[in-house]
């Protein structure tokens, strides 16, 4: 957007993609830029597209579709998007509402060190899971993990969130997208499945970890 608005003085919104994205090839060229500044891929090929889906290990979070003949439209929801996302296992190490009727998780994975790791928020729950969770939440025994830690609500978040910590026994099945933070949690809020009471914590994925489909 802020090259279509200064480009050579003048404002390129109105041409359309096509127009708009070789300009900016040609800028690229003409004055060698390289990293910091990357151009995104762009191909019309679906084949290709399909093979950029296997870039999550590179931190590619999915597609975004836009019309070549078309201008950019601010405030538009014009573009459509392909996001990657997995469905998977975390432990729960974390509520927050209370044990009796909880609004979120917070879920966890062990990393290689055999530590709890904060992967990252779910959802607010269904009335489903949060009429099931509690009669399987219990107040942790001996010294949590997370004790004493300030968890935020979302990837880039200020706020921290008020918890209630529960004992890392119960394991939620979920759907995320595959985008992670610096750290290694994911970005954006995972979307609970279903309460997985037929394996064990130890079975769950470590942190980090990740098989893939586009959902």
């Amino acid at each position: 957007m802020v090259f279509d608005l200064v480009h050579a003085g003048a404002d390129l919104t109105g041409w359309p993609y096509v127009r708009r994205r070789s300009a900016l090839e040609t800028l690229f060229e003409d004055h060698g830029l390289a990293a910091p500044l990357t151009l995104c891929p762009s191909t019309t090929d679906p084949a290709v597209a399909q093979q950029w889906l296997t870039w999550t290990t590179a931190g590619l979070e999915g597609l975004c579709f836009k019309r070549l003949d078309e201008p950019y439209r601010p405030a538009a929801r014009s573009w459509r998007k392909c996001k990657v996302r997995v469905t998977t296992e975390a432990v729960i190490g974390a509520v927050t509402g209370s044990l009796a009727a909880p609004r979120t998780v917070l879920l966890g994975r062990y990393d290689t060190a055999g530590r709890l790791r904060y992967a990252g928020r779910s959802t607010t729950l269904s009335q489903a899971a949060g009429h099931a969770l509690p009669d399987r939440l219990s107040q942790p025994t001996g010294t949590h993990p997370w004790a004493g830690r300030t968890l935020t609500a979302v990837w880039g978040a200020q706020r921290t969130l008020g918890v209630h910590l529960v004992q890392p026994d119960v394991v939620l099945e979920v759907a995320v997208d595959v985008a992670r933070d610096a750290s290694g949690r994911w970005r954006h809020p995972a979307r609970p499945h279903r309460i997985r009471t037929d394996i064990d914590v130890a079975q769950v994925p470590p942190f980090g970890a990740d098989g893939i489909r586009c959902a």
